[in-house]
């Protein structure tokens, strides 16, 4: 059967010709929204942990990550090739040569392919953007950018610290370089609806971003969200009504874009709801059950997509 959207591995694997695994990294760098550059609290459903695996903060360096990494995903996937994917927190909010140099280290390891850095879109000067088109020349770079949602409203309601304009004036300053954009964004945000969403993807389909990462919110501890849920101030969605909203994303994306991931992962022992996000199996089941009951599929409605 054919497939009813563009996914990563399928991607890779046209270019490389082999399997192709990202490995996780922690750089030991931090966010603006918590350095003090923009914020100290953070986003409200992130804690002081953040993404990071903790690898930076018990000593390992890149090298050693990756090559524990290499040897993980050879063993499970038979990868034979990696992408080297700067996780944790910011990972162009530093120095440009500290960047450089915990870069230049990820792809002087053997069978590292690409760089996928995650970072926000007021961490990407224009010195930063031309270190990466300087490594695009013959490796695969991606800049994936948080944007969570495309209303401004709820933009400063989750404490981003940047509107919808600073996201699209980064995309296309990025992709006037030739380097592939990813763009985050969460569904079941506090205050948002279905017509917030669609909007949002409509909004990414116009940007002409290349991929795209669908994350479920989950609440974990040590969060102001944890808080507004335990006031009763928000409802968690449902594991079905997450899976209809990533069909209602999918249809409004371009089927050229690479669609990076469909559902978040919680850290072991943070989370606190809800608890179908420990089901990922079940999730993207779900996810692909709801396609085929739609008969649908990535860009189905592109054609249609008017932003308001």
């Amino acid at each position: 059967m054919q497939a009813r959207y563009t996914d990563l591995n399928s991607y890779l694997r046209g270019l490389f010709g082999c399997r192709v695994q990202k490995i996780t990294l922690d750089a030991g760098l931090s966010c603006p929204n918590r350095d003090g550059t923009i914020a100290f609290d953070g986003c409200i459903y992130c804690n002081a942990r953040g993404s990071g695996t903790g690898a930076y903060g018990r000593g390992l360096s890149i090298t050693a990550q990756l090559e524990a990494g290499k040897s993980a995903m050879a063993r499970r996937y038979r990868a034979r090739k990696f992408i080297a994917y700067f996780q944790s927190f910011s990972n162009t909010h530093a120095p440009l040569e500290r960047l450089k140099a915990i870069y230049d280290e990820a792809l002087a390891v053997d069978d590292v392919v690409g760089l996928f850095i995650g970072t926000r879109p007021d961490c990407v000067s224009e010195p930063v953007l031309d270190l990466l088109q300087s490594y695009s020349r013959r490796y695969l770079i991606w800049a994936e950018y948080g944007l969570q949602s495309a209303r401004d409203a709820t933009l400063a309601r989750i404490r981003r610290g940047h509107d919808l304009a600073c996201f699209q004036d980064a995309v296309a300053a990025t992709r006037s370089r030739n380097i592939a954009v990813c763009a985050h964004v969460i569904l079941g945000l506090p205050g948002e609806n279905r017509a917030d969403i669609c909007f949002t993807a409509e909004i990414l389909a116009a940007a002409g971003v290349d991929g795209v990462k669908i994350h479920s919110l989950y609440v974990v501890k040590g969060t102001a969200l944890a808080g507004q849920l335990g006031a009763g101030a928000y409802r968690c969605l449902g594991q079905s009504e997450y899976a209809d909203l990533v069909v209602d994303v999918l249809e409004r994306l371009p089927a050229r874009v690479i669609i990076q991931r469909l559902t978040g992962d919680p850290h072991p022992g943070e989370l606190i709801a809800p608890a179908w996000c420990r089901d990922k199996a079940g999730t993207l089941t779900a996810i692909r059950r709801r396609l085929e009951l739609r008969d649908s599929w990535q860009g189905r409605l592109c054609g249609e997509c008017r932003s308001k």
